[in-house]
Formats: C-alpha cells, structure tokens, sequence
C-alpha cells in the first residue's frame, strides 16, 4: 500500500506541469489537457487510477472521426468500418467506450466557493466523477448538464481528478453523431449566493423603434439577507446605456425591467447586441457578476400576415442542418460553427433549423451574431424507438430535464424564434402521441411563453399506417405552428379546414425548392421552407446521390428511389452545399428559386456507354458548372440553364447553337451540346432584352496548387481555425474541375496544425486526419488550427507534376 501510494504522487507530481490551480470565476475553460483511452473494459474512475499511458488532449474532441488502422485493408480505411453498427446510417463510423480524465487544483482562493462543472455536449450515455465519487449518469448527447462538484473537492493545493465514461454504444443513431466530450467544457467557482447557471432570462416587450421594455428574470440561489442586484445594458461598443437596481434579499427570483430608449433592433441585415451585466451585491460588496449578450426583437406568427420580425414579413428561406462539422467530424469548435452560418448566410439563407437536437452555444452565438434565424429541435424520438439503442430508452425518465436544460441554456439568442418538439415522430398519428405532444408543448410554453412550439409532422406516416391525413388534425391542435415535412400537397385543404394554421415546409426534396417557394410567395399562412439539407453531412450516406446502372438493369422500389448504403460511400449528399462548403448544383438552383442570380449554368457529367442515371427524391443529376470534358470531344453532353427569363440561347464559341423558350412554371432550359473545347454561353431574354448571362470557358492542364485561406490572420486560441481551399489551376490561375484523384500532400509548419483534410466526394473514405487527400473536382480543403501560441503558420502543398502551392498565415 506504501508503493502506491508514492507511486500516486509521483504520477501527480509528473503532471502538476500540465494543468494549472482553477480561481474564482465564471466560466472558466476546462477544455485542456485531458487524458484519453477508448477501451470497454477500463474501470478509470479511481482518483489513483494509473493514466500516465494515456494519450494527452484537448477538447472538443469526437474519436469516432479519427483512423482506425494505419492500414487499410477491405473492411477498415480512414475512420470508416464496413461493418459498424449502425452501417451507412451512421456513416460506416465506429462510437464505443471511452474514458476522459483530467487532474486540477484548487487555488487557495476558491475556499468556502461553490464549485460547478458544466458539459456542453458529451455523446451519449455520460457518467461522471470527482475523486472517486459519482456524479451521476447523463444519457442524452446533445444537452448540456451540470454537476456540482463542491462536496467532493479536496482542500486547496491537492489534486483533484474528474473522470467521465463515454458510452456510445449499439446503434443509436439515424445519422453520424460522433463520440466522446465533443464540445466545450467549463468551470464556475462562485460565492454561496450566487445568479442561477442560466438563470438570467431576457425578454423584450411592446418593441418599436421608438423605445421597448426589457424584462429581466434572474434567479438567485442561496439568497440571503442583504443582497441587492444590479442590471446594466450596455451598447455593443462597451457603453453603459441604462441600469436598473432591486433589493433581493431573501429571493429566490428576481423580476426586473429598463424602458429602454431608441433602441436599435436586432434583425436579419443588422443583427445589433446589446450586453447586460447582472451585478449581485451583499452589503454594496460584490458577490457575483454575469453577462449576457441580448438582442432586442419582436416576432409574430399569424396565418393571415405570416412571420414578422419587428413588424416586417420575413419568407424563410431555410435549410436543415447536423450538428457534424464535416473533416472535424462532431467536435464543436468555435470557429468552425461560425464558418457554417457565414457559408449559409453568404449563399442567401436566413434560417436554420437544427436537425434532430439542440446544437451549441458557439453556432448559437453566431446566429446571433449574423442575423441567421433558428428552429431550435429538441428530439428525433420520444417513446418509440427509430433505432434499437437511441434515445427513446431514456425519453420517458429523462424529457423534462432534457427540455429545460435547452430552453434554459439557448433563451436570450434572439436568433431563436420557435422550439421544436420534435421530428418525425412515429406514435403522433396514434393517440398516445397526441397526449405526449399536448404535454410537451405546454411544458415548453410553461418555461418560455414568447416563441410558438413546432412539431415536424411527415407525410408518410400515415401512408405506412394505411390512414388519411387527417389522422395528423389532432397532432398539430396542440402546436402553435405547424411542420410539414415533404406535405405541401396538403396545404390548401388544411387551410380550408384550419384557416387559422400557420404553416411552414420543416423538410422537403432539393428538387422541389421552386414548388415549394411558390406556396411561400403566394400564401401568407405559409411562412417559410426548409430544405433536406442545406450542407452535406456524415452518415444517411447516399441519401442523395445519383448513381448509374446498366441500361439494361430495372430500376424501382426503396433503394432505386431513396438511399444507396453501399460501401464505400459516407455522406447523404443531400446538401445544397458540400461537406466541405462548395456549392453544388441544387445550391445554383435555389439561387434562382430566391431570384439571388438570374441564371446558372450547369453541365452533366458526360454518362459512360452502356449505362443511365438514376436519381432519387433528394438527388440531382451529377452536373456541375464545367466546360472542360477532355476526352469527349464531339460527346453529346446535357447542358441544363436555371432562369426566371422566357427564353435561353446558347452560345459555342461565339455562335448560337441552340434556343429555348421556358415552359410556363419552369425555369429550366435543358440542351443537347456536342462537346468542344471554347467558350459556352447561356444568355436569358425577355422579348428582345437581355437580363443576363453565363459563360463557362475550357480550362488549360494541370498546372499548380493554389491555396487560399479564408482569412489570412487568425487568432492563437485553438478555438480558432483557418480554413484553407486547395485548387487545382492552369497556367492563367482557372480551376480545374475535371481533377477527381489528385492527391495533395501537405506540410505544416510554425505554431499551428492540420486538424482536418477533406474534398466534396462522398465516396472518398480516406482520412481526416492525415497530411494528404485527394482533390474532387478540382478542389479541397484543409483545416488549421493554432497550437495557442502567437507566430506565423505555413502551409505548403505539393503535388506530382505540379507547381506547389504556398501560403502563409498568422496567429496572434
């Protein structure tokens, strides 16, 4: 026993240099140097469990995206295992046990101070310890929790150790959910008195330009005598706009409101934030301070004016999203769930809606920060299993604190302006969900009564159950706004029948974005449309991707029309951007459909002999923006223009080949064009006007790397990344689009890594995380992160036969 224990405190001595003693504060980062090992049958929990072997990380962190072998063989490459539980579903990744430790002190400071650990996402089935003490077992993976961990602490100086079970096991999931603490983790060491964690409600009433009234709701835990709060709203540029001061002593909750004058209104074009500081005092001696970043709005639904935002219609022009982040799989870092806004943003959406789960407070705050609007989705499942280990097992038990753990953590982002009950789930036909979804709806109006509740309601459900659609009336009774996922041909009658519903398409197919936008353009009782998806994501893999058959081949049925899970293949392919942010053809598309561009150009990927495209519900056919087909000359290529204008003449090199005069309610222009190389010209008309154009030129050979970051400074944080595209050009700098197999080797240098790799092919199932990847239609992407330290980072990429590519950026 003596041996052990020196042995102990050697082991904590040998690490004593990689952490540092914890202070008072809120929200303090406790995201680094975690110790790792996956392994079912490790029983880690024990203070002096032996971790020195154990590999050393930081978090956010997801193990189900990194490699599996450094040797690739026919079942295993990259992350990706042919026979993993949930198959293609969960993009052929493997989830598993998992362990987490970290070692901290106490700063001498922090004596007689509570202390709360927060999680913001660990997926699934997380148990958690202090030295050697339960906390307790969170199962769901997508909302955050709290432990307080004051009871359980040693005295000030002596080592304390957290230690967290991970256990995605079985198959538990319909898409890719990665694996482990894939998003931040904090530390509050706070007095006994103390503001609630998310206990600071923010709400803005009787909203006009002129002057609105902020109500704050704050709650106080251990309220004793003497103490008094104090809020301030700031301007976003840090200056001290008005103050509001109560006397708490003895309340648990304390209500308060500021008149505020000319307030600027936080919107989709000017997303303006105020902060407001809550200041606790006890005997004019400050206790605790908290601050909330706030927006100032209104919203209304109604089926005869639609959704306004500050007394403006707003048509949503939405798409779903994952939560995964591509290359990076789940880890949610900051930066990252930033880029994913601004990409949305920049290609014209001004909504989201989180697809199936809550998402972080990082992508939260950028939404707010954008002016992107948000369905916040709280479940995919309630009683009724979609897979045999997912959440369902642990709804009946486990949905209220799941339900107030998100409205509570996401309630002041203004972008947030309906709470979503859920997706698709099986039992709302029957009466056993129309009772769950009364309770929930009332549950979340109880805890936040300003913005409507939703419910996805699909229109195969009653299909299946060989029933009428109106089997869905009492489902959607209990529903402030109703989810039409792929059912806008029940619109019109449910108007009929429901005047008074509002509407809105929570999912439908890419294809169908102009039927779709039509119902939203002419009916006010239809507020907006989401589509399935805005970016490609992990796993449904196939979902939407065309693929070829024999000519001879039938074709029909389930897998013909719906989703090809063949290995290999990893992503559903679905979004209108791809996994790495490109826009692909159905993104042209609805550039259209939104009147965003007056016309795109696309060409069909030239189809071998002897075989034909198949396309399913979400697919497009395989074209892209290229008129460079070496090897094809002379070839009869499908040439497709999108175009609101009546007609479309093409153009080969300067003479007109081709006209077409759009069908009514079409705007596609489909061409047969024998390939040859030049210039390929798509012009629009109406009468004899021209509105616009496209060109599409022949790029030259091969000729270099060329990269380029998306910004060329970026911070040493290592919530930080710097998201480089890699091109293939020719000589004149043009992309070259017809490069599918080119691999590029990468070389990092200086204070920064590579975290990720990646391409838009969703059959490529090589590896994230290696210095190399393939180009896919002449581009790629790596992903770096700083190592926290100020200095220059240097990416050079080399390629065979080809000139390399240099880039330099900076972390400070």
């Amino acid at each position: 026993m003596k041996n052990r224990i020196i042995f102990f405190v050697i082991i904590l001595f040998s690490i004593q240099t990689t952490f540092s003693q914890i202070k008072q504060g809120r929200n303090q980062s406790f995201d680094a140097n975690w110790k790792f090992q996956k392994g079912k049958g490790v029983d880690a929990k024990a203070t002096d469990f032996n971790d020195t072997d154990w590999r050393k990380l930081d978090l956010p962190h997801d193990w189900s995206i990194e490699d599996l072998t450094d040797t690739p063989n026919d079942s295993t490459v990259g992350p990706f295992y042919k026979n993993n539980a949930g198959k293609n579903a969960t993009a052929f990744t493997v989830g598993g046990t998992a362990w987490y430790r970290k070692t901290f002190t106490m700063d001498k400071s922090t004596a007689g101070k509570k202390v709360f650990i927060q999680f913001d996402g660990v997926y699934m089935n997380a148990d958690v310890w202090i030295n050697g003490h339960h906390l307790g077992n969170h199962p769901y993976g997508y909302t955050a929790f709290v432990h307080d961990l004051t009871e359980h602490l040693n005295p000030a100086g002596t080592p304390n150790v957290v230690a967290v079970e991970v256990k995605n096991e079985g198959y538990n999931s319909r898409w890719y959910s990665g694996s482990g603490i894939y998003r931040h983790v904090w530390l509050n060491v706070v007095n006994p008195s103390h503001i609630g964690n998310w206990g600071v409600q923010i709400v803005s009433k009787n909203v006009s330009e002129q002057v609105a009234d902020i109500h704050f709701t704050t709650e106080i835990e251990n309220s004793v005598a003497n103490l008094s709060l104090t809020v301030e709203i700031y301007s976003a540029d840090n200056k001290l706009i008005s103050a509001n001061a109560a006397e708490v002593s003895g309340k648990d909750k304390v209500e308060q409101m500021i008149n505020l004058k000319s307030p600027k209104l936080w919107d989709i074009e000017n997303p303006y934030l105020y902060k407001a500081k809550m200041i606790l005092k006890q005997n004019g001696k400050l206790i605790d301070e908290q601050t909330q970043s706030f927006g100032v709005r209104s919203i209304h639904f109604d089926a005869k004016t639609g959704f306004t935002l500050n007394g403006k219609n707003i048509k949503l022009k939405g798409g779903c999203i994952h939560h995964d982040n591509g290359p990076l799989g789940a880890a949610a870092i900051d930066r990252a769930e930033e880029r994913k806004i601004e990409l949305l943003k920049k290609n014209g959406y001004n909504a989201v809606r989180f697809a199936h789960n809550p998402f972080s407070a990082a992508l939260l705050d950028a939404c707010d920060r954008l002016g992107m609007l948000v369905m916040d989705e709280a479940f995919d499942m309630w009683n009724t299993n979609k897979t045999p280990d997912d959440y369902a097992d642990y709804f009946k038990d486990w949905w209220q604190k799941d339900l107030t753990s998100i409205i509570q953590k996401d309630f002041n982002h203004p972008s947030i302006i309906m709470w979503s009950i859920g997706n698709e789930i099986p039992e709302i036909i029957d009466s056993t969900g129309h009772k769950t979804s009364k309770i929930l709806a009332d549950f979340v109006r109880n805890l936040d009564d300003s913005r409507p509740v939703i419910n996805a309601i699909p229109f195969h459900l009653p299909l299946i159950a060989r029933k009428k659609w109106d089997v869905t009336d009492p489902a959607f009774a209990s529903l402030d706004v109703g989810g039409y996922n792929y059912a806008t041909q029940y619109y019109e009658g449910d108007h009929k029948k429901f005047p008074e519903r509002i509407m809105v398409a929570t999912e439908y197919f890419p294809p169908k974005a102009l039927e779709n936008w039509n119902y939203v353009e002419k009916n006010p009782y239809v507020i907006g449309m989401f589509s399935w998806s805005a970016i490609d994501y992990l796993g449904e893999a196939g979902l939407g991707l065309s693929r070829l058959k024999n000519k001879t081949d039938k074709v029909g049925g389930f897998q013909d029309t719906f989703m090809a899970p063949e290995w290999p293949i990893f992503n559903a392919y679905t979004g209108e951007l791809d996994l790495i942010g490109n826009k692909k053809a159905s993104s042209y598309y609805l550039d259209v459909v939104w009147r965003n561009t007056p016309i795109e150009m696309m060409v069909h990927r030239p189809i071998p002999a002897g075989k034909k495209e198949l396309t399913g519900f979400y697919d497009f056919p395989d074209e892209m923006k290229s008129w460079t087909w070496p090897g094809h000359e002379n070839d009869t290529l499908q040439v497709r223009v999108f175009t609101r204008s009546s007609v479309v003449k093409l153009e080969l090199n300067g003479k007109i080949i081709a006209e077409q005069k759009l069908e009514k309610g079409s705007i596609i222009a489909k061409f047969n064009v024998p390939y040859t190389a030049g210039k390929l010209v798509a012009r629009s008309f109406e009468g004899e006007k021209e509105i616009a154009s496209e060109t599409l030129t022949t790029a030259g050979k091969p000729f270099a790397v060329r990269l380029k970051s998306d910004r060329t400074t970026i911070k040493a944080s290592k919530n930080d990344l710097a998201y480089i595209a890699v091109e293939i050009v020719d000589s004149e700098g043009n992309i070259v689009p017809n490069i599918d197999d080119k691999l590029i080797k990468y070389q990092i240098t200086g204070n920064g890594i590579l975290v990720g790799a990646g391409n838009g092919n969703p059959r490529d199932m090589s590896s994230f995380k290696k210095p190399e990847k393939n180009v896919f239609q002449g581009r790629g992407l790596v992903i770096i992160q700083p190592n926290g330290k100020a200095g220059n980072i240097s990416i050079k990429a080399t390629s065979t036969d080809l000139k390399d590519g240099i880039l330099m950026i900076k972390s400070k």
